[in-house]
């Protein structure tokens, strides 16, 4: 018996990936809980701010306060040019992005790292790195809130079941205390001008590429990242960043939609609907309303994977949507999460509208184009291999990619009639002792795929009639021990569910949106209200 033993180029540049995409979701495990606050930020700022749709200097801080008759409001004393000083509000947008956006990237940092306490001691950290900064500390966020969770959890381990009882509050309230004063300190004196020279290179590396007409070439990372889900440290940990910052500069940022844009995959799926065959000219249509629509950009990845060769319509489909967006001086407010076009649409400036429809539109035709040409190319060779490609391989592939299953790709690969087998016990559950009045799906992100997958089971339970038990999501990160009672989460996560929450019962899914596992949990809660019942 022969093993095949990968290469071990293979296994490190596998590991390489691994490791840059974990990066990944740590970055997004910060930014998505807090997408709502960045869409109420950029929704505020298309408002209110003095070329917005509703200009109101109070709410966007351009008011001059000493000629207002509006009092009670927060002020700021300005310079004018000619040297005179006046009273300007300080109005929603600034503080938001000075303060609130900053503080919640912090504590969500933190709380990945060590929970509550590493929330806490992130949160007073980042403050010292906002005061000691001129420019909004995204970048500085992402690093000393985990810092401050990663030392909080190193000093904790120090007197960890050494403190004699009647003293755990009193020392527990003080070393977070005292290591948050020191970090802010720290981040005041030491972080915050690192931070800032980096923001400023990073900015000036991007004003450079528009300088010189090079800012399509960006396509040429972001696409193929996309595919391989290594776009999260890109998008998360740099252009979200960069383009707040430039909204507050310039009103609006061409970067915030270098990766949101659906043009590309929308040029794709539409090629495979027209000049597709078997399975994938059979789905195209229904990922497409998914990617265009939703916003879910992962469902057409497996298409690219299929035909590698694709990956040259969608970095010409991007690149023409920056370029068109640079051409006519058009961006976007806040982040489009997700990238769906009404998301792009809520969040175009003002006077962006035109310059942003064209963006999608010649980007998803380039994008059509070019695939039209890759699949017509090769449609001879892909009728004597029998078909259209291996869908379902390219969807396994591309949830490798992504480290875990998907629920869109699962109801894709359904509709192809490709949806994989549920393993051998995974629907093997284990029974409950008692009634539950929660549960939990888990995620990576603790949003779209368990959201959904809680939405099923809810629905489930509803028809069964079972009342009483309650079914959220959340991220695997922020599970709890003594919260936790049944937490469903997808295979590849339940180890570390498990860690988190190690006396909740623990049930693994391959596919949060159809899976036999829900049934199962259904029979187990009414099984056990049913003993209950009986005094069992």
């Amino acid at each position: 018996m022969t093993t095949a033993v990968a290469a071990p180029g293979n296994r490190a540049g596998k590991a390489a990936q691994v490791r840059v995409q974990r990066f990944g979701a740590f970055l997004t495990g910060m930014i998505m809980p807090n997408l709502p606050a960045f869409v109420a930020w950029g929704l505020i700022t298309s408002l209110f701010i003095s070329v917005g749709w509703a200009p109101n200097g109070i709410l966007g801080g351009f008011a001059n306060a000493d000629n207002s008759s509006w009092s009670g409001a927060a002020t700021q004393l300005v310079q004018a040019d000619d040297g005179t000083t006046f009273r300007q509000y300080l109005g929603l947008v600034g503080p938001m992005i000075t303060y609130l956006l900053p503080i919640l990237i912090a504590n969500s940092g933190g709380r990945l790292v060590h929970g509550e306490r590493g929330g806490v001691v992130g949160t007073i950290a980042v403050v010292g790195m906002i005061v000691g900064s001129t420019v909004p500390m995204f970048l500085g966020a992402m690093i000393v809130g985990p810092l401050g969770g990663w030392v909080m959890k190193k000093v904790d381990a120090l007197w960890d079941g050494k403190i004699r009882p009647g003293f755990e509050m009193l020392v527990n309230m003080y070393s977070a205390g005292i290591v948050g004063m020191l970090l802010a300190i720290a981040a005041f004196f030491g972080i915050a001008p690192v931070v800032t020279a980096l923001s400023r290179v990073l900015g000036d590396a991007v004003a450079w590429l528009a300088d010189n007409s090079l800012l399509p070439l960006m396509s040429l990372i972001v696409e193929p990242a996309k595919v391989l889900f290594l776009n999260n440290a890109i998008g998360n940990g740099v252009l979200v960043p960069l383009g707040a910052q430039q909204v507050t500069e310039q009103g609006k940022s061409l970067l915030l939609m270098v990766e949101s844009n659906p043009g590309p995959g929308l040029g794709i799926l539409l090629a495979y609907t027209v000049f597709g065959l078997g399975a994938a000219k059979a789905s195209a249509p229904g990922a497409l309303i998914i990617h265009f629509f939703g916003g879910i950009h992962e469902v057409y990845f497996p298409f690219v994977l299929m035909k590698p060769a694709l990956i040259v319509a969608a970095i010409a489909g991007g690149a023409t949507g920056i370029a068109t967006n640079a051409v006519f001086g058009s961006g976007l407010v806040g982040p489009a999460a997700p990238g769906s076009i009404f998301a792009i649409f809520a969040q175009t400036a003002r006077d962006s509208f035109v310059g942003v429809a064209l963006a999608v539109l010649l980007s998803a035709t380039v994008s059509f184009l070019v695939s039209a040409v890759i699949l017509r190319a090769s449609r001879r060779r892909d009728l004597a291999a029998g078909g259209g490609g291996d869908l379902a391989g390219a969807i396994a592939r591309t949830e490798a990619n992504k480290g875990r299953s998907s629920s869109a790709l699962g109801a894709m690969a359904a509709r192809a009639g490709a949806a994989p087998a549920e393993p051998a016990g995974t629907t093997t559950t284990a029974g409950l002792d008692r009634p539950v009045q929660q549960i939990i799906f888990a995620c990576d992100a603790g949003m779209g795929s368990s959201a959904m997958g809680a939405s099923v089971l809810r629905k489930k339970l509803r028809t069964a009639g079972v009342e009483g038990v309650t079914v959220v999501n959340r991220a695997v990160a922020t599970l709890t021990d003594g919260e936790a009672e049944l937490v469903i989460s997808q295979r590849e996560l339940t180890d570390r569910a498990r860690h988190q929450a190690p006396h909740a019962v623990h049930l693994s899914v391959d596919n949060f949106m159809n899976s036999p596992v829900y049934d199962d949990v259904v029979q187990m809660v009414r099984t056990a209200s049913a003993q209950e019942g009986a005094g069992l």
